[in-house]
């Protein structure tokens, strides 16, 4: 840029200057539009200052129908308690009405809610304390269509209703539940004599499985000595099998030897027998053959009695074999049995044990248990002494949410102040740049650049103006500020961003410009997260809320007014400088190729007497 172009920028300078004093009315619609774009924050806070404060100006209908029942002989009627409480209650305007005043006041608008209170209520609240308990209901009717704020409003109203409704059921409650804690006391104390006696009775019990098994110990000793003999005397047969088997094959062989002698006498004494002539016979020849005959009668007994004998020693043998077998079965059986015997020796031994220990761990847990509960009878006694309301309001709200706030605010307007503050400042811009033109070089000596930095100036201090302004009703209305100088440097820097970006648009673009400035301002006034979460939003506004300046803006007034948090303020400062350093740069670009363009669109609208 030369010296000629910057004498000229300042040339355009002084020739605003000039023209913002010329005459009374421009210094009027000047100070106008300084002061109106704070209007439109201040006023918002401080009609969202605190939304709940004059509630009580809201008529709240009630109509009371209950017709009451009786508990234990006494009459109770939780519809007239209810509505005696709220008449003590002035955070809205309870109006008490009939059934039928109430449904048309409602639908005509005249009552922005109301609740009914039915004839069987209290009857409800009663069932608790019989067998079959049923919910009490209240009917609860609102008018949406009257107010979108005030529907939510009521919403409070009903929900104090319901807090009050359910504090009486909670103190009936209590009433009805000291009879249940008395019978349950009653019914504890004789549990735990019960479990007491039992424990005793399993003691017992484990005592004399525990002698048993000493009695099955000992068996075994003795099976197992048994055993061994058996075992020896199986051995001993074993041994003497073997010499009897020898025994009885050496008698078989020798009477085979005796029944082929015996053959042979026979043979003989038959041969010697014919041989002999009978006339010799009588005498020493008869004596002879007489002998022969008769120890051939002898040999053949002699051999039928050892193969008798031979027979008889096989079958000896034949049994003390099978004697042996016997005997090492009986033996082996009886190892199983002294095995067995030990297994069961040490089975009953474990038996025992844990017995003992059943016996001591289930005898001390129930006498822990009997223990435990007249503890608790005696408690439950303690109990149904104790303070009703004290008890009522336990029961009620058994646990506490203790809520911790981070960045607390003392109202909410102070809450909404960073989104109304910076709806402002992109407001006051687009009137700024409205009311007062941009400049087009168009039949004139100066460049689109002179002209375009040559106007800049008046834009940038008119908004400078606008924040101080703004900054200073802040203070004034109370809203908490955290950090002073970060809020003041913030809030003037947003304002000449916005400034500077709605100004380089209507300068390279004209009316189209101002149009893009408008649509900005409509997309970012719920596309910015400034009071809805942006999470809530439809996914066109969250798909933009990354590229609107307002989202950063309101970032940064948020973290000055409410408590830095640097992490969330720096990146927000940068991207939002960045932002406003393309606009000038693309600005110049446009309104060096376009500014002729721009004009004659301009001029062709003008000529059509509606722009």
């Amino acid at each position: 840029m030369s010296g000629r172009d910057i004498n000229n920028i300042i040339e355009i300078m002084k020739k605003d200057f000039k023209a913002s004093f010329s005459n009374p009315i421009v210094v009027l619609i000047l100070v106008a539009i300084i002061i109106l774009p704070s209007l439109y924050a201040l006023l918002n806070i401080q009609a969202c200052w605190d939304p709940y404060e004059n509630t009580n100006s809201v008529e709240f209908a009630i109509a009371n129908l209950d017709k009451g029942a009786s508990f234990h002989d006494e009459k109770i009627n939780v519809g007239n308690e209810l509505v005696s409480e709220l008449k003590d209650n002035d955070k809205f305007k309870w109006v008490f009405v009939t059934e039928e005043e109430l449904r048309d006041g409602v639908h005509s608008g005249k009552y922005y809610a109301g609740m009914i209170l039915p004839k069987d209520l209290s009857k409800d609240v009663v069932s608790i304390s019989s067998d079959h308990p049923k919910s009490a209901k209240i009917e609860y009717i609102v008018n949406i269509k009257s107010n979108p704020v005030a529907s939510k409003l009521t919403d409070n109203a009903a929900n104090a209703v319901y807090k009050t409704m359910n504090a009486k059921i909670v103190a009936f409650i209590n009433v009805a539940a000291y009879g249940k804690l008395g019978e349950l006391q009653s019914g504890l104390s004789s549990g735990a004599s019960q479990l007491s006696s039992g424990a005793s009775q399993l003691s017992d019990g484990a005592n004399q499985v525990s002698s048993g098994a000493d009695a099955v110990s000992s068996g075994a000793k003795d099976l197992d000595h048994g055993g061994k003999k058996v075992t020896n005397g199986a051995d001993k047969v074993k041994s003497s099998t073997g010499k009897i088997n020898k025994g009885a094959k050496k008698v078989s062989n020798s009477a085979k030897d005796i029944e082929t002698g015996s053959s042979k006498v026979q043979q003989g004494a038959k041969d010697l027998e014919s041989s002999v002539d009978p006339s010799l016979l009588p005498g020493p020849i008869q004596t002879v053959v007489n002998g022969s005959l008769s120890l051939a009668e002898a040999s053949s007994q002699l051999a039928g009695g050892s193969s008798s004998l031979a027979q008889g020693s096989v079958k000896l043998a034949s049994g003390s074999s099978k004697l042996a077998n016997g005997a090492g079965d009986v033996a082996s059986g009886a190892n199983d049995v002294v095995g067995g015997s030990d297994k069961l020796a040490k089975g009953a031994l474990s038996l025992a044990a844990g017995s003992q220990l059943l016996s001591s761990s289930a005898a001390q847990a129930l006498f822990s248990a009997a223990s435990a509960l007249s503890g608790a009878s005696t408690s439950l006694s303690d109990v149904t002494g104790i303070n009703e309301t004290q008890l009522g309001k336990y029961i009620y709200s058994p646990t506490k949410l203790e809520r911790e706030e981070l960045y607390p605010t003392s109202n909410y307007g102070s809450s909404v102040a960073p989104f109304y503050i910076v709806l402002s400042m992109w407001v006051g811009a687009v009137i700024t740049c409205v009311m007062i033109k941009p400049g087009t070089s168009t039949k004139t000596k100066y460049s689109p650049l002179e002209m375009y930095f040559g106007k800049l100036l008046l834009f940038v201090i008119m908004a400078i103006l606008q924040a101080m302004v703004t900054i200073s009703g802040a203070f004034i209305l109370g809203i908490d500020i955290d950090n002073p100088l970060m809020f003041i440097f913030s809030a003037t820097l947003v304002s000449v961003i916005f400034m500077v970006l709605i100004y380089s648009l209507i300068s390279a673009l004209g009316q189209v410009g101002k149009g893009i400035g408008v649509i900005l301002l409509v997309l970012q006034i719920s596309g910015t997260g400034g009071i809805y979460p942006i999470e809530i939003m439809g996914i066109l506004f969250k798909g933009l809320y990354p590229f609107m300046p307002m989202t950063y803006a309101i970032t940064m007034i948020r973290e000055s007014l409410l408590g830095i948090f640097w992490s969330n303020y720096i990146p927000s400062l940068l991207v939002l400088i960045g932002i406003g350093l393309a606009t000038i740069i693309l600005a110049v670009i446009i309104k060096e190729k376009a500014d002729n363009a721009s004009h004659y669109f301009e001029e062709r609208l003008e000529e059509s007497g509606l722009f």
